[in-house]
């Protein structure tokens, strides 16, 4: 937790007093909303907001200085935009977490969101009590995507089979074990850890393994981008 304000530079003075804790920045121009999200996660005794950014390009500063496990950014935002800096971050801290914050739910958004490497994206519509929930996601590995938000990704897939006026043709996943190759069908239809470990009568930290051996195999930084694979082999 961070009881303190902050810095004008925008860093917290008080170093994080749990290590365990999610190390987070929070970056959205608009002040008030920034404040607000600070306020509601300073609640949260497993999450420490290192500080907070109102650009693109302190944003990118502060990463380097503070090397945060989830920056929250906002996409829309003056000078260098979110998703310009989280590109940026990416090649300093490939290691942090990014969950996008938006307005719009423009498709091409999303997708340059996810092609940055985000793994959350979701329309500021997100009620505060389910902010820290996603925090928490997120830091763990798992992704999220606001519902409406993953219709729309589900139907740029159907466009692209059409486009290619062709069915894709199931193939061999290499290297995945059966077992894997069961999650990674149903990690391609949304469902959570929770929901895979019930379907396959398995624990959830069973299912965590099997998502980062075959994230790994796969050669694939999140959930998203290994249910993009799974669709294009066909085997969802």
């Amino acid at each position: 937790m961070s009881p303190h304000p902050p810095t004008p530079a925008g860093l917290y003075p008080v170093p994080a007093s749990d290590p365990e804790a999610i190390r987070v920045l929070v970056v959205d121009d608009h002040a008030l909303f920034r404040r607000g999200m600070v306020s509601v996660l300073d609640d949260e005794k497993d999450i420490d907001v290192l500080g907070e950014a109102g650009t693109g390009e302190e944003a990118v500063r502060l990463a380097g200085e503070l090397r945060p496990d989830v920056i929250i950014m906002d996409v829309m935002m003056p000078g260098a935009g979110g998703i310009d800096a989280c590109q940026q971050i990416r090649r300093t801290t490939p290691d942090t977490r990014f969950i996008m914050l938006t307005m719009s739910d423009e498709e091409s958004d999303l997708f340059d969101a996810l092609k940055a490497g985000a793994t959350g994206y979701l329309l500021k519509e997100i009620g505060v009590t389910d902010l820290a929930g996603v925090v928490r996601q997120i830091a763990s590995g798992q992704s999220t995507v606001n519902p409406s938000m993953a219709t729309k990704l589900i139907g740029e897939f159907a466009e692209l089979a059409k486009q290619e006026n062709t069915a894709p043709q199931p193939q061999a996943v290499p290297e995945l074990t059966p077992r894997e190759t069961e999650v990674l069908r149903l990690l391609a239809h949304s469902l959570n850890n929770r929901e895979i470990g019930s379907r396959l009568f398995i624990t959830e930290n069973t299912v965590k393994n099997h998502v980062r051996n075959l994230l790994e195999k796969l050669q694939v930084h999140s959930r998203t981008e290994a249910a993009i694979y799974a669709v294009r082999s066909g085997l969802a």
